[in-house]
């Protein structure tokens, strides 16, 4: 990861040893499963502490032991590589139901990953434990940190899962009273957290960075990709990104698509990514006749999402609260859609709003209205000046309040914060003792 994410970030005053525990990560460079842990890991390094990646084996994981000063510390927990299932979100089938495979290997991977990290944090002395998803990984830390400052922080689907099955919601509290500070990536979640156990005086939201390097205007891309597709230059161009699955409100995305065609029949929607609802997106695209206006992609990697946006005159970002009642804590492709300087049309789902400023860097509209979707990618495509004003303002409010380097010191203050309870609860600890 370029050290360009992080200018001048070196040289923090009490560098921190951390041990991170995630059950995710980008498994290779350009990787879209998990992609805030990088730079969330790199960034923290980079502020001069050491950072060992505790995280699940995956026979597509293909990273070296050590970069830069993030070292990875890969734990197996099945005998034969095709029952390697937990982690690297796929423990929910369409984000919704947890699957069996998965409930079957996490005694073993949290066995795993329980020795490994009290391994590791033993061989470099740890200072603190940094745990991503408060289910699996902040029970794990909350069972191996001992007396050290243990910070969870919560992504989405580990409060859902939480909240709807009652040993696992006894195991997140347990979780979030062994812990020093919990951060979360929107304030819905921080909320939802509150309700379920967390302390509310130890609970922050700290939202996602973004790459705004990467995600970038770039006429060239936005000429390739277009080439690509064999469309001329102002042709409107639609593009949304995300797990084909329930709360990103795909189906709606698709409905309003109709309406859209039939102002504009020469429009083109780009939907990147794979899962479990594929094929029922396409009958959707069929039934609703823009099945020759719409382009499933399959997965792609965050040079090829970059592309894309460069590309599209309007990212779309249509997420719910599913039937089930679980969102996004805060969609990757929101940020980057942002600092791609891309007029984006999205929801108020989750910290989106937190984010997104609507008639000033976005246009944001009410979930599952496929008619309000069509109106504000209309008024958009209707109007250039309105696309440039709110995509320049966008961009600008990305190089402004969210880099990563930004997100970085917030995980640093937070390590900070854990430490002096945990101090402050050996000092009380050693008062009593001393009675």
């Amino acid at each position: 990861m370029s050290a360009d994410l992080f200018p001048g970030a070196s040289g923090a005053a009490e560098p921190e040893r951390v041990v991170m525990i995630t059950s995710s990560y980008p498994r290779f460079p350009g990787d879209t499963v998990g992609t805030f842990l990088e730079p969330i890991a790199h960034g923290v390094a980079a502020r001069g502490h050491e950072v060992h990646v505790v995280l699940p084996w995956h026979p597509r994981l293909a990273r070296p032991s050590r970069e830069g000063n993030v070292h990875f510390h890969p734990f197996r927990y099945a005998p034969l590589a095709r029952l390697n299932v937990f982690g690297y979100a796929g423990a929910l089938k369409a984000d919704v139901h947890l699957r069996v495979a998965a409930i079957a290997a996490a005694p073993l991977a949290l066995v795993a990953a329980w020795r490994t990290a009290r391994r590791v944090a033993r061989d470099i002395r740890a200072t603190v434990i940094h745990a991503h998803w408060v289910i699996p990984c902040g029970a794990v830390g909350a069972a191996m940190a001992g007396t050290r400052p243990l910070v969870v922080s919560l992504h989405g689907s580990d409060v859902f899962v939480a909240e709807r099955h009652a040993v696992i919601g006894a195991a997140a509290r347990a979780a979030f009273r062994r812990a020093g500070w919990v951060t979360a990536c929107s304030d819905d979640l921080r909320q939802r957290a509150v309700a379920l156990g967390a302390p509310a005086d130890r609970i922050e939201t700290v939202p996602y960075g973004v790459d705004a390097a990467r995600f970038r205007p770039d006429p060239a891309a936005r000429a390739q990709r277009r080439s690509q597709l064999g469309i001329r230059p102002d042709q409107p161009l639609l593009f949304t990104a995300g797990r084909l699955v329930r709360k990103k409100g795909f189906e709606y995305l698709i409905d309003a698509m109709a309406d859209v065609a039939a102002r504009w029949p020469d429009a083109t929607l780009v939907i990147g990514g794979g899962g479990d609802l594929d094929t029922e997106l396409r009958a959707r695209a069929r039934d609703r006749s823009v099945a020759n206006r719409v382009i499933f992609t399959g997965v792609l990697n965050q040079h090829d999402v970059a592309a894309w946006l460069a590309a599209a005159d309007v990212a779309v970002v249509p997420s719910v609260r599913d039937d089930a009642g679980n969102v996004d804590g805060l969609p990757n492709v929101v940020m980057e859609a942002l600092a791609s300087g891309t007029p984006l049309v999205a929801t108020t789902a989750g910290g989106i709003g937190a984010v997104a400023r609507d008639g000033e860097t976005a246009l944001l509209v009410a979930e599952r209205d496929p008619a309000a979707l069509a109106r504000a990618i209309g008024a958009l495509l209707d109007s250039p000046p309105l696309c440039a004003g709110i995509g320049n303002a966008a961009r600008q409010a990305v190089l402004d309040l969210h880099s990563w380097a930004h997100v970085a010191e917030r995980f640093e203050h937070a390590y900070r914060q854990a430490g002096c309870r945990a101090r402050h609860l050996l000092d009380a600890e050693g008062a009593q003792s001393g009675q």
